[in-house]
């Protein structure tokens, strides 16, 4: 009898568990009752009778996750910041007005799909709608705006697609660092500094003084891009030093892993694609899961936060995925007297403080983001400022994609930023196409700053349908890694797209693994994410075989590292010794020793690549002084990574140094350890499928927060992972319960079906319409 009753008590508890929590709520503006169902890892499902009413309640839930983050991107991109955190933040308002789209807006909404800007209008909607619950004190405020004195604006559609800074992409601090090269007399050390592909010769252009770019050209550029960070219980913006130095850093960029499958190579008999973009970690994460459903429109994937929609993911049909293609949508200006300016005044809000007014500087090239003692003026020309380059509203164009026909449409129209799209549907399609506004230049390749005048002009944009694309290959696959994919028979040189990339090492390791598999998993396509092994390692081990070393620290180095396979495993002591050394010490030592010291102080240090690249080939830049840079710099790393890990290299781990660290933007005094996430030890590093960016302490400053991996067809079976969580609160159980699953490269499911959805419903919010 105890036992049956105990059966029986077991089954109640488990229904008990199983049946989601009911909310209700009314919002002004939404025309039908719907629905958002949060799963138990936060993932919101949104059910509406419309697609207006399905972004109506989109912007509902994320404004009910994340409404301090949003209203923070909103407020940075607008120049809006001084009026609610005081006039610290004048400066970076300013900046960021530089970088607003400043078009005609009919223009603008026609670039994007018919029901786009409705679309916008609803999700603005219905942020308003939770921002006047707040108001009223049905939700609560959260609590970084209780710890600020601030309070939450209202939106308009208009405020999403008016923000360009978050679609600059990094080649002006390329053109700064190379022009300071050349200053010093750098240009015979340049493929040291950055390799080019396709291999180009660099040529400065006529009339340009390289030696007047100096770093403070991009302070409002920095200023203007950048995120928002307060000093640590203080309402002080990071100074424009800080924000320079990450702006100026040539390894500070986007990057993404995507691949698709075919369904003759897959296990499954469906297409398989899998995408990770890698960005700079926060918390709350920079992207969020979001799934909608309505009788016009069903959609699931990850996205901004503060857009509408996806950026990546799937609909019935069809599934697409991204990573940045490196076009070169940037040109940096040097304009003198001559040049026609137009300014524009502008009042700043300041809390606490009158109006602030403020000049504007612009061009017909662009806004103009520094000028000299001498009266130049550097202006920033930029493919952003046509319509149509809000960055990832372009997505909008696959929310219904079916075909190929379909994708090479939201191909043909996508802006900013540039990218490699894939494809699949459900016929078993499988594509990619190079995405993104591609300028034409009268002359000049873009990789230095130009003088004003008709000799650089731009042109205008190239036929987007020149961009390359490749559809249902034989072999059965498409992967991209940010590496230079054009295809052998593009005309590089005729039309050229851009000549800086990422390194081949994390798609080679990709090419390699799916290469070898005649038949390819979803289980294949997780481990692949989440994959350690690094062919830059490899390369480098290799180039260490029959060197001998001269001291004790040197052979140590060498017998830990001689027989390494590469792989940047969490536990791997060979794996910290590597990163140590190629991260801190080899890059100095081959400035010291192959650099002219007049040239070394206005050249950045050298890409490990390139380096190692010049090294293969025995090229006479670096062969003189080969041996002696590999010697020092592993000796020097043996040391460094001793006094870190202590003297015996048997307790060194890559992980003990490699952690992630997810932290707010804002410090709130007395609630650090609510509102940090982490520290997790992780493998990988930047050469890595599981691509990691560290700072200067090893801590991982970037990666993929995000990865998908969708089952196309069977959408259920999909996987993902979002770290550290759905939720910008930090009291919720959704801000940070993905962390651990990510760090230990696990995933959960991105339910489809309403029957999948409500097996694993948490919460059920009834929202009807306002009365």
């Amino acid at each position: 009898m105890l036992r049956h009753c105990v059966i029986a008590l077991a089954l109640l508890a488990t229904a008990a568990a199983a049946a989601p929590r009911r909310e209700a709520a009314t919002a002004p503006g939404l025309a039908a009752p719907g629905e958002i169902v949060v799963d138990r890892w936060g993932i919101a499902h949104i059910y509406a009778g419309s697609s207006r009413d399905a972004f109506f309640l989109q912007g509902y839930a994320v404004a009910r996750d994340r409404l301090w983050q949003i209203d923070l991107w909103r407020k940075r991109g607008l120049g809006r910041l001084a009026a609610s955190f005081g006039p610290a933040f004048v400066a970076q308002d300013r900046a960021s007005r530089l970088f607003l789209y400043r078009g005609d807006m009919a223009a603008e909404w026609a670039a994007y799909p018919a029901e786009a800007k409705g679309w916008t209008q609803a999700f603005a909607a219905g942020i308003n709608a939770y921002v006047g619950d707040v108001a009223a004190g049905r939700r609560p405020l959260p609590e970084e705006f209780r710890a600020t004195g601030s309070t939450p604006e209202r939106w308009q559609a208009d405020d999403v697609v008016r923000i360009r800074s978050n679609a600059l992409a990094s080649n002006l601090p390329s053109e700064l660092a190379r022009a300071r090269s050349l200053c010093a007399g750098g240009l015979p050390y340049e493929p040291l500094r950055r390799k080019l592909e396709p291999p180009h010769a660099i040529t400065l252009p006529k009339g340009l003084d390289p030696c007047v770019l100096t770093p403070e050209v991009l302070g409002d550029y920095a200023l203007g891009t950048a995120g928002v960070r307060f000093e640590a219980g203080k309402l002080v913006a990071q100074t424009p030093a800080e924000r320079l130095a990450a702006a100026a850093d040539p390894e500070v960029r986007e990057g993404s892993n995507n691949w698709v499958i075919a369904p003759a190579r897959s296990a499954t008999g469906r297409a398989i694609l899998a995408n990770d973009p890698h960005r700079e970690h926060s918390v709350p994460s920079l992207r969020t899961l979001v799934h909608l459903e309505a009788p016009d429109l069903h959609i699931a994937g990850a996205g901004e936060p503060a857009l509408p929609g996806v950026s990546f993911g799937h609909n019935e049909d069809a599934a697409w995925a991204l990573t940045i293609f490196y076009i070169d949508q940037q040109d940096l200006v040097v304009a003198g007297a001559e040049t026609p300016f137009r300014d524009v005044v502008e009042t700043i809000d300041v809390r606490g403080e009158a109006p602030r007014q403020v000049t504007l500087q612009f061009t017909p090239d662009g806004p103009v983001i520094h000028r000299d003692a001498a009266g130049r003026a550097f202006v920033l020309r930029a493919t952003w400022d046509r319509p149509g380059a809000s960055a990832y509203f372009n997505a909008a164009w696959l929310f219904r994609a079916k075909s190929w026909a379909d994708f090479k449409v939201a191909q043909s129209h996508w802006g900013a930023p540039p990218l490699n799209l894939l494809y699949a549907d459900r016929s078993g399609d499988i594509g990619w196409g190079a995405a993104g506004f591609a300028p034409v230049r009268a002359s000049g390749d873009g990789l230095l700053p130009v003088p004003a005048g008709a000799d650089y002009r731009w042109e205008g944009l190239l036929d987007p349908g020149l961009l390359p694309r490749l559809h249902n290959p034989a072999r059965g696959w498409i992967a991209t890694a940010n590496e230079m994919n054009l295809p052998g028979d593009y005309p590089a040189e005729a039309r050229p797209l851009g000549f800086e990339w990422a390194d081949r090492s994390r798609i080679g390791r990709i090419e390699t693994v799916i290469g070898a598999k005649p038949k390819f998993s979803l289980a294949d396509a997780m481990a692949l994410q989440t994959d350690t092994h690094s062919p830059l390692a490899a390369r480098a081990v290799a180039l260490l075989k029959g060197l001998n070393g001269e001291d004790a620290d040197q052979q140590a180095a060498l017998r830990l590292l001689g027989g390494w396979d590469g792989n940047m495993s969490a536990d791997s002591a060979a794996a910290a010794l590597y990163e140590v050394w190629a991260g801190r010490h080899l890059g100095d030592a081959a400035m010291r020793l192959a650099v002219p010291a007049a040239v070394r102080p206005g050249m950045d240090g050298p890409s490990i690549p390139a380096l190692f690249g010049l090294m293969e080939r025995r090229d006479p830049i670096v062969e003189p002084h080969r041996a002696a840079i590999l010697k020092a710099s592993l000796g020097a790393a043996w040391r460094a990574t001793a006094a870190r890990l202590g003297p015996d290299p048997a307790r060194w781990r890559w992980d003990q140094l490699h952690k992630a660290i997810f932290t707010p933007a804002l410090a709130i005094p007395g609630r650090e350890a609510q509102r940090q996430v982490g520290p997790a030890g992780v493998g990988g590093s930047g050469s890595t499928p599981m691509a990691t960016s560290p700072r200067a302490d090893f801590t991982v400053a970037g990666g993929a927060s995000v990865r998908m991996v969708l089952d196309v067809g069977d959408w259920d079976a999909s996987m993902v992972i979002n770290a550290p969580g759905q939720s910008g609160d930090a009291d919720s159980p959704h801000y940070r319960d993905l962390f651990p699953m990510w760090a230990a490269g696990r995933y959960v499911p991105f339910r489809w079906t309403r029957t999948a959805v409500m097996r694993d419903a948490e919460l059920v919010i009834a929202v009807t319409p306002n009365p």
